[in-house]
């Protein structure tokens, strides 16, 4: 538990990791340029200019069920807040009676009675502050929470958005495509018609066409299946987003990212790791509540009354007390001492989680950095592949037409320039994804709130 004490020093930043944790966070990323950081990421999807994604992702922040899960587990969170912080205050009960007799020797009149009890625990050795500590830090834990699923809801909505428009655009290719290849084998049949080839070149026009046809059911059903993910990520039943994204013809471009903030930065920018935190604090408070119970419980407390027959003399006599009362546990059968075992476990899980949480964001920073460096390389290299392709299947057209070469040499070049346009559309899409990814992990995409967390003198849990 060594490593939890430092933990209750909180305050609204996230802290990096104490030494004696055995987490040591880097002072400079492994993969990456050094520069500032040269773009705001708060909203990231904007970057991409493409307002259709960013109309896609701005209504599931607003509209997400999952989302509207989340902020009523937060508005629970300050409920529950509430309802510790009023264990500092006293309680008040009052009551009312009416009494009629009855029978032979009965009073005519009623019998009326009042009175108002009062209660209060002084929290000489912090109960009720360890439950109000817990609870603040819990309330933190459920707000980063929150922020932590916008981050992730608008980067599913974005990636989703991505893989819609490639895949409508990859449609587009095997549409046009087809084209060409009814054209080929168009003329593959006026050739043999006049007996300048044989039906060969037919039947492989056939089956090139045949082979592309097929792919586009298939790329309609993905385009369809991703585009009604979207729908409900925003809230809305299937349709219209289909219909918006049908027919794109362009996959978004991101914008060149000089550098990025130092490890930890990204870590107090991250909602993940701060609710991580948050709820390590929580866990730590909830060892002292826990602990607390060993200890004697002191109470205050008074009454007042009165009581009479008939209205009239209800106020004539009123009479009170006051009483003070400690209480010590002496046994159990173990109970309480369980509790506490129970909370500090709870409480070595929280910092195995916290831990979790820091690695799992740097190795997403530092996978995302490469993957949108290598993604660039891709992107240069296949618009070399299709500028290459494109020529070669202009030439074997031209000169299949001209009688000066064979139709396999036509089937070739055509499937190259398919392929090519194909790889050139996921290269961009993996690009534009890498960057979402990367944006998502140095903690784009939400909103950041400081929520407070419990403070403690303490030096052990």
């Amino acid at each position: 538990m060594a490593a939890l004490a430092l933990s209750t020093a909180a305050c609204t930043a996230t802290r990096l990791p104490p030494a004696d944790a055995g987490l040591a966070i880097p002072a400079a990323w492994a993969e990456t340029d050094p520069a500032p950081v040269s773009l705001d990421i708060a909203h990231y999807w904007r970057l991409l200019d493409d307002p259709l994604l960013t109309e896609f992702v701005e209504a599931a922040l607003a509209e997400n069920l999952d989302l509207a899960q989340s902020a009523a587990r937060l508005d629970q969170a300050r409920a529950q807040l509430r309802g510790a912080r009023a264990g500092f205050l006293p309680q008040l009960t009052g009551s009312g009676r009416v009494n009629q007799d009855v029978g032979d020797f009965s009073v005519d009149e009623p019998q009326f009675s009042l009175g108002a009890d009062a209660s209060w625990e002084a929290d000489l050795f912090g109960r009720i502050g360890a439950n109000v500590a817990a609870s603040e830090a819990e309330l933190a834990a459920a707000g980063y929470s929150l922020g932590d699923l916008q981050r992730l809801i608008a980067g599913q909505v974005a990636l989703s958005t991505i893989s819609a428009r490639s895949t409508a655009l990859q449609l587009a290719i095997a549409r046009d495509t087809l084209a060409y290849q009814d054209d080929n084998l168009q003329i593959a049949r006026w050739r043999v018609e006049a007996g300048l080839v044989s039906s060969l070149d037919v039947e492989q026009a056939r089956s090139q066409r045949a082979q592309t046809a097929a792919s586009i059911p298939l790329l309609e059903s993905n385009l369809a299946a991703t585009a009604n993910a979207i729908s409900t990520l925003i809230g809305e039943p299937p349709g219209r987003v289909l219909e918006r994204l049908d027919g794109s013809d362009f996959v978004p471009d991101p914008p060149v990212m000089a550098g990025f903030e130092a490890p930890g930065e990204v870590l107090r920018r991250r909602p993940d790791v701060r609710a991580a935190e948050a709820s390590l604090l929580a866990s730590t408070a909830r060892i002292e509540g826990a602990r607390a119970q060993l200890l004697p419980l002191v109470q205050l407390g008074g009454s007042i009354g009165t009581s009479s027959v008939g209205l009239g003399s209800l106020f004539d006599i009123v009479s009170g007390g006051l009483f003070a009362s400690a209480s010590q546990l002496l046994f159990d059968g173990g109970r309480t001492r369980a509790q506490i075992d129970s909370a500090e476990a709870a409480a070595q899980g929280s910092l195995a989680a916290w831990r979790l949480a820091i690695l799992g964001a740097l190795e997403e920073v530092e996978t995302a950095a490469v993957d949108l460096d290598k993604a660039d390389e891709r992107v240069a290299l296949f618009g070399d592949a299709l500028d290459a392709a494109n020529s070669s299947a202009l030439l074997a057209r031209s000169q299949y037409q001209a009688g000066l070469t064979d139709f396999r040499n036509l089937l070739t070049s055509e499937n190259q320039l398919l392929s090519a346009r194909n790889a050139q559309v996921g290269a961009e899409a993996e690009r534009a994804s890498a960057f979402v990814r990367l944006t998502q992990a140095l903690g784009g995409g939400w909103a950041p709130v400081e929520y407070p967390l419990p403070v403690s003198d303490r030096t052990e849990p």
